[in-house]
This record gives structure tokens, C-alpha cells and sequence, in this order.
């Protein structure tokens, strides 16, 4: 890949030219020259955008693409695709497939529908056979294969001696176990946060109670083993406050948030639209708040859009039988630039790669060049034009949206929309 990159702006507070204007120019892959102005006399591809940015690559620890068994809602290739158009030059791929990724050969698999792509994959096995939470997976095969980490997605492990193991266990080849923060017979079949809309509008609730019951549990379980333990996409004020305890007792813990359960409460349901029908589900305004002010003062540690593609057919139904879920890659730069700055959305979108096994670069001469081009100062009404993804369930649908995604340069490549 050689390219010159026209006059932009490089948002990078690691590099020697983070706030500059400037080219840059890419050969074989890295960058050979970052200056005020660079000739192109060997002819290369120049990229020019309005009001141009880069930064280095953003990583997302929790999508779904469905491919093996779901190809009606995602393939490998076209979610690779999505993410890239979206600024994303590095994924973690949850293992809820059909049939789920828990081994060694399933590992192989997806890495091999991924490879030679300008988007690294990273796998996540899961971590009990067939995700049914009773025996565990084959964590050191699929970790000699390529996983990055193990989670059962979305559903809580509710023997705690078998999370107990797991964190005994993994610990002996330093494995990132995760942990869905529900305890399920307190959520029992609950769509919808229990709190005063729940009620209003006759659905089932499920309290915060259940995140934060899991939470604890899964705390003291780490603080005996010692282990290593990731708690994706928690949604409720008393969980942040559980994790920031825990990190002051210094504890080998981190935990995401998903995108939409900061900017969207509760009280969209009134028209019963299932794209906001998520899991953990859209909380209160309160959550919300505390959940940015963990991002702030780092008690919650990334973001994620929590990528999760449903086909119409499970969605276009009733609220309480439709399936949980929204996609959230094309949306994740615009919806964050709505609360937080450009420089602390950039950072959000990848303080998570070291946790997952992922390399991190800066924008300096000579580094590999692993970009995301975007434009921070747009705003637009997000509609299904700008959805990439084969399914179409986004709860962003509509709503105002600040800054736009232009593509990657990653791994030798270049995607641009």
C-alpha cells in the first residue's frame, strides 16, 4: 500500500505531530514521512477529504456477525467491511454462532474467513461448551489457536464455582475471562429496566438489581483467585461504583460500556420499537450519567457498540418476543462525539486494545500506518443509507448524529467510502 495522505489533521496525543496539519505518506504499509507539505513524484494514490482527520485505529471489544449459521444476519466478510467503513481497524468477534466458537477448529475457522483483510479479527472463544454454563470450553486449545479471551455472550455463568475455576484456571496462561453481568433469576424474563416505565407500559422488568447482584459475586470471586476478569457492557450506577471499589483494591479487573446504554434511557419505549429492546437493557438518566462520569475518571475502561446484527424477522414482532440486540459500528463515532470531545472519543475508542492482546500504534514516522480518516465536525440525521450491515436494527435510526467516518488504512490496505 502507498498513499499520500493530503492535509490532515492528526489527532494522536502519542505522536510527535498530535493537533498538526500535515501529509502523510505511506509506503509498503508504514508511514516513511510526515511533513507540512510532501511531493508525490512517484505518483501515488492521494487522499483528500473535507476537514480531514486521522487517528490511529479504533478497536471494539464486543461485535457479532452471526457467520457460522447466521448468515441472514452478518457474514465475516461484510461485518469486516462495516467496521472499516466505520473507522474500526480491529475487532473482538463474539463466539455467538451457530454452532458457537468453542474450540480450536472454530477459532481457525473465523480467523481463516477473516484473513488477508484490512481489519485484524480477534476472536473470542467461548467460555463453556456450547455457552450452556456448565462444563468449561477448551480455553487453552482455542488460546494456542488465536482467542484473545473468552465470553459467553450474554449469558451469565450462574454457578459461581464454575467461574471460580475459570478465573483459577485461565490465570495459568494469563486468559481474559468474561463475565455477562446478570444474575438471571432476578432478571427472570424480564424485557425492559424495572423502573417506572416497565410498569407504565406493561412490560416485565428486569432491575438493576440483577447486573449489580453479578457484579459483586463476580468481584469477590476475582478478589480469591487472583484472576484476570473482563465485565462487558455494564449499564447501572452501583455497578460503576462496585468496579471503581474493586480497582481501588487493585484487582486485576476492567469492564466496558455499550454506546447506546449512554445515550439512550428508558424512556424511548413508549412506541414498543424493538430496536431499543437491548441486553442489559436501556436504563435511567441517573445510570447514564454515572456510567460517563466512569468513562471521565477511567473506572470503566472502553466503549463498545456492542455490534449485535438481527434479521427483521426477529424484530419485527412483538416486544417481548423479539430478540435483543442492535448494531452499532456505524453509528459508535457520531453517537460519542454527541457527549464527549474528539480527542476523548478517539481515546475511548482505543483504550481497550491492550486489554484484548491488541498492538497499539502512534502516527509517527517509520510506525506501521493503522489509521482511522474521519471528520469530526459534521452533523447528520443517521438513516439506513448509512448502514453497511446486512441487518438494519439500529436503535440510532433518526437521531442526530456529529462527525463522520471516511475509512481505514490498516494492515497494507486501504477502505474508503
Amino acid at each position: 500500500m502507498n498513499a499520500l495522505i493530503k492535509s490532515a489533521t492528526i489527532v494522536d496525543s502519542k505522536s510527535d505531530f498530535h493537533n498538526e496539519t500535515v501529509d502523510i505518506l505511506i509506503e509498503k504499509g508504514r508511514i516513511s514521512k510526515i511533513s507540512k507539505s510532501i511531493p508525490n513524484p512517484k505518483n501515488y494514490r492521494e487522499i483528500k477529504r473535507d476537514n480531514l482527520h486521522v487517528s490511529q485505529g479504533w478497536f471494539d471489544s464486543s461485535v457479532s456477525f452471526g457467520e457460522p449459521g447466521y448468515e441472514e444476519r452478518e457474514i465475516i466478510e461484510n461485518g469486516l467491511k462495516t467496521a472499516a467503513n466505520s473507522g474500526f481497524t480491529s475487532v473482538a468477534l463474539n463466539a455467538n454462532s451457530n454452532p458457537v466458537i468453542d474450540s480450536y477448529a472454530d477459532i481457525t475457522f473465523v480467523l481463516s474467513k477473516a484473513n488477508d483483510n484490512a481489519v485484524k479479527l480477534y476472536p473470542v472463544g467461548a467460555l463453556t461448551q456450547t455457552s450452556k454454563g456448565e462444563d468449561l470450553a477448551e480455553l487453552f486449545d482455542m488460546t494456542k489457536a488465536g482467542a484473545v479471551a473468552f465470553y459467553d455472550y450474554q449469558k451469565p455463568i450462574s454457578n459461581p464455582n464454575l467461574m471460580k475455576i475459570a478465573l483459577q484456571y485461565a490465570s495459568n496462561f494469563d486468559g481474559l475471562v468474561c463475565s455477562f453481568p446478570q444474575e438471571s433469576r432476578i432478571s427472570g424474563l424480564g424485557v425492559a429496566n424495572e423502573h417506572i416505565n416497565s410498569t407504565k407500559l406493561g412490560l416485565k422488568g428486569n432491575p438493576a438489581l440483577a447486573e449489580e447482584l453479578q457484579v459483586a459475586r463476580d468481584l469477590f470471586l476475582l478478589e480469591y483467585t487472583e484472576g484476570k476478569l473482563h465485565i462487558p457492557t455494564i449499564s447501572t450506577a452501583k455497578s460503576v461504583e462496585l468496579v471503581r471499589a474493586a480497582k481501588a483494591k487493585k484487582l486485576n479487573v476492567t469492564c466496558s460500556v455499550a454506546i447506546h446504554n449512554l445515550v439512550f434511557t428508558d424512556d424511548v419505549l413508549h412506541d414498543f420499537d424493538t430496536n431499543y429492546k437491548v441486553l442489559p437493557p436501556l436504563r435511567t438518566k441517573n445510570d447514564c450519567e454515572a456510567l460517563i462520569e466512569g468513562l471521565k475518571d477511567g473506572t470503566i475502561d472502553m466503549v463498545t457498540t456492542d455490534h449485535n446484527p438481527i434479521d427483521i424477522e426477529d424484530k419485527k414482532i412483538e416486544f417481548d418476543y423479539a430478540k435483543n440486540g442492535t448494531i452499532g459500528l456505524e453509528s459508535a463515532f457520531g453517537a460519542l462525539q454527541t457527549l464527549f470531545t474528539t480527542k476523548k472519543t478517539i481515546s475511548l475508542l482505543t483504550q481497550g486494545k491492550l486489554r484484548f492482546g491488541v498492538s497499539e500504534t502512534t502516527i509517527n514516522e517509520g510506525e506501521l500506518a493503522d489509521l482511522a480518516l474521519f471528520n469530526p465536525d459534521t452533523t447528520y440525521e443517521f438513516s439506513k443509507s448509512d448502514i453497511t450491515s446486512r441487518s438494519k436494527n439500529s436503535m440510532f435510526l433518526g437521531t442526530s448524529l456529529k462527525g463522520e467516518t471516511y475509512g481505514i488504512m490498516a494492515n497494507n490496505k486501504i477502505v474508503l467510502k
